[in-house]
């Protein structure tokens, strides 16, 4: 799954999650920085498939149009258990993508296989999208009604056709399904965003729903699969330990595992291979989210989480952070004529939304803090006046 970015809306500025062909394509020359430990002469073969589950992208050191990091997933499995590693996978993939793109990889001789796919298919991106806007303006429902009529009706197909091709192309081979990650605790942590309390249930409801439908579809295709839901508990966002971004800077990391998340991933999987480590994956996995530095991925852009250690009277976020969750917010156009035409008529005060978008427009760390602070209280506000509808 990937969330990439446009300069003019807010789909560009929250996770701008638009799943550009492009990166889908698995056209990806840039070299992984981390080389494999193991001789390839002698080494088992593991091909990694997938979306930016797979590829790293949350790791802050992704490179490339595919987002691969030498700190995700695939690599710690490969360097931990000494396999000669294929990097398949690229951001932004869906199953059609890595039928067209990617499974050329895998043939008679391959030994092991691991894949995530799936979320972009169901529209992943869009959907956080919305769900992170504020209710009175965005349509988190809707765009879940869309996502779930496909994985109910249109999913399991293109899953059949993702894991039958693999087994077919490697009879012998060992295979990994895994799955996804619950992305919300039932808090919302950052001033920059807009979840509510039953956005985030029903988030985490269907990401159940895609994990059992990729079990079931797995487990028919004789593959294993790797459920990662009880290795990420206590692990969520806004969690005192996240292995999950929240929204962060560049965009393209937010709502994926950081490095610590695909060190769990990682062990997850190489279970589920039935291979045994030669090499700690703690030590692999290198350092925390929160001590990595500029991502490779965008030269020039500091790499952080714009919500980490985030209270709602601002404490524990840098003066830097803050003015970049403001901007987020600013990119939201909430004070366009349009937007508060929407405010109004959801029963949000229009002046109340104007005011307080000016605030995140000062210089003053003070009023914009305040700022970010008012549209909090209005989306509560509105949450409030919609439970008793």
């Amino acid at each position: 799954m990937r969330l990439t970015s446009a300069a003019s809306s807010v789909a560009a500025t929250l996770t701008a999650l638009t799943l550009t062909a492009a990166s889908a394509s698995g056209v990806d020359t840039a070299p992984v920085p981390v080389a494999s430990t193991t001789s390839t002469a002698s080494a088992s073969s593991y091909v990694a498939l997938g979306d930016s589950y797979s590829s790293g992208t949350g790791t802050r050191a992704s490179t490339g149009d595919c987002y691969r990091s030498p700190y995700g997933y695939p690599r710690l499995v490969a360097d931990a258990a000494g396999l000669s590693l294929d990097y398949q996978a690229c951001s932004g993939a869906t199953t059609a993508d890595l039928l067209s793109r990617q499974i050329g990889a895998v043939t008679a001789e391959t030994d092991y296989v691991s894949v995530t796919i799936g979320g972009n298919d169901v529209g992943f991106a869009s959907v956080i999208t919305a769900c992170a806007l504020p209710g009175w303006m965005g349509d988190c429902f809707g765009k879940l009604s869309t996502a779930q009529t496909v994985l109910r009706s249109e999913l399991a197909a293109r899953l059949d056709s993702v894991y039958g091709g693999i087994r077919t192309r490697a009879p012998q081979a060992t295979v990994a399904v895994a799955g996804y990650p619950l992305l919300f605790n039932g808090t919302d942590c950052s001033l920059a965003t807009f979840f509510s309390a039953e956005e985030m249930r029903q988030l985490n409801a269907s990401t159940h729903e895609l994990n059992s439908l990729v079990s079931h579809r797995a487990s028919a295709a004789g593959h294993r699969f790797v459920d990662v839901r009880s290795t990420f508990t206590g692990h969520a966002w806004c969690d005192s330990s996240e292995w999950i971004n929240g929204l962060s800077m560049p965009v393209e990391e937010s709502y994926h595992p950081n490095r610590a998340g695909n060190q769990g991933y990682a062990g997850a999987v190489t279970a589920g291979l039935g291979v045994s480590p030669v090499s700690s994956l703690a030590t692999l996995a290198g350092m925390t989210k929160t001590s990595a530095g500029p991502t490779s991925a965008s030269p020039g852009h500091q790499s952080m989480d714009l919500d980490t250690s985030t209270a709602a009277d601002g404490t524990g976020v840098t003066d830097a952070a803050l003015r970049a969750q403001a901007d987020q917010v600013l990119a939201m156009h909430l004070d366009s004529t349009k937007n508060l035409r929407r405010a109004a008529a959801e029963g949000v005060n229009p002046s109340a939304v104007h005011r307080a978008v000016a605030q995140l427009r000062s210089p003053h760390t003070e009023r914009v803090l305040a700022g970010l602070q008012e549209l909090q209280a209005l989306e509560a506000a509105w949450e409030a006046q919609q439970s008793t509808r």
